[in-house]
């Protein structure tokens, strides 16, 4: 599960390039099934609940991220190894 906290995570950070995944599937209507076994490496097939509640609280932190969460990258700034 993706955190809901109302502010950017070390985890968020660590998944920023999965969050981007999802979000380029979504706009590709992707089925979700493929999305979230091969993004998320989960198979539905064998772990359909666990997979599709991955699936929907990342889909939704990324969408979070789009509207509220770069916010928190904008105030802290790009990372000292990225300077």
């Amino acid at each position: 599960m993706a955190p809901s906290a109302p502010e950017l995570t070390h985890y968020d950070e660590q998944h920023a390039v999965t969050y981007i995944r999802l979000l380029d599937a979504e706009a590709d209507n992707a089925d979700w099934r493929e999305v979230a076994r091969i993004v998320l490496s989960i198979d539905p097939a064998l772990e359909h609940d666990r997979a599709r509640r991955a699936f929907d609280s990342h889909l939704a932190r990324a969408k979070w991220l789009t509207r509220h969460g770069y916010r928190h990258l904008l105030r802290r700034g790009a990372p000292k190894s990225e300077q």
